[in-house]
């Protein structure tokens, strides 16, 4: 086995005097080592992990059989692994495409950047609301991938994006509250969802049900979700898998803006206010006189 090593290691130098050009390779090595890493970002977190791991033990199984002349065990996995383009293209198909959706720019397709302004801006009030009266939220945003594969019963609406809307489809009063709530288009386009819950047991301690379908539908989609707690308030937002927990007004504001591919931060309220300071939001009463 030593003499096998040894003879590989001065092919493999041979190779390296005969065809080893430093500007070439390095950036070849470079832009693979970038798309390893972007890889390795993009399945963090995720059940990909657990996939990867097992298909690396394999290989390293198949090259220890290899070196020890294990015929059968080579045998066997050379079959096993022999397809390997197809087996990682149906093992992380969903990883895949979420992926070459994260490619495309802005948050909902055929709206225009002033649109998108305005429904961030409905949202993060309703979620502000909803947390100062500690009613639990959960609001799925569509991005590039579809989510109606996704989706199981809910309820079809198409209405637009509204703080007053929102929030009352998930007062306990309401027969939906316990779904989600997904915006596609631009447009609430159904209520009362029901996601597919994360199978991860990694997740943050007292994370409850909202929150498992809110990671479960973003490992799946590259959905962004807004998860407001029903026993603490505390508002979360949702992305790829990964938790961002106790985000205030302004925080939630800022990371759905940088969602949107472009600096806008300062949203306007529907007062006409800049977003970048936080605004209270009215009580009932005070609502009932402003509006008598």
């Amino acid at each position: 086995m030593i003499e096998w090593l040894w003879e590989l290691l001065q092919e493999f130098w041979v190779y390296l005097q005969d065809t080893y050009d430093p500007v070439r390779d390095t950036l070849d090595i470079g832009i693979v080592a970038f798309g390893i890493y972007w890889l390795l970002l993009l399945i963090r977190g995720t059940r990909a992990v657990q996939i990867l791991v097992g298909l690396v033990v394999l290989i390293g199984a198949l090259v220890a059989s290899r070196v020890f002349e294990l015929v059968t065990l080579q045998l066997i996995l050379d079959s096993l692994l022999a397809p390997g383009v197809i087996i990682l293209v149906v093992l992380f198909q969903h990883d895949i495409r979420r992926a070459l959706a994260r490619m495309g720019r802005g948050l909902f397709r055929g709206v225009s950047p002033e649109q998108e302004s305005q429904i961030v801006e409905e949202i993060v009030r309703a979620a502000q609301l909803l947390s100062k009266r500690r009613v639990g939220g959960l609001i799925v945003l569509e991005r590039d991938t579809g989510l109606d594969d996704q989706l199981e019963a809910g309820t079809p609406l198409d209405a637009a994006v509204a703080k007053g809307l929102l929030v009352s489809l998930f007062l306990p009063a309401s027969p939906l509250h316990d779904g989600a709530v997904v915006v596609q288009r631009g447009r609430i386009a159904m209520a009362g969802a029901i996601l597919p819950l994360t199978l991860r047991d990694d997740l943050p301690e007292g994370v409850g049900t909202r929150h498992r379908a809110a990671v479960g539908i973003t490992e799946e989609t590259d959905a962004v979700v807004v998860v407001v707690s029903e026993e603490t308030g505390s508002i979360s937002l949702v992305m790829g898998g990964e938790i961002t927990s106790g985000l205030d007004t302004p925080e939630l504001r800022g990371s759905l803006a940088e969602v949107l591919g472009s600096d806008r931060r300062d949203l306007p309220d529907e007062a006409g206010h800049p977003g970048g300071e936080e605004h209270a939001v009215p009580e009932e009463g005070a609502e009932a006189r402003s509006a008598s």
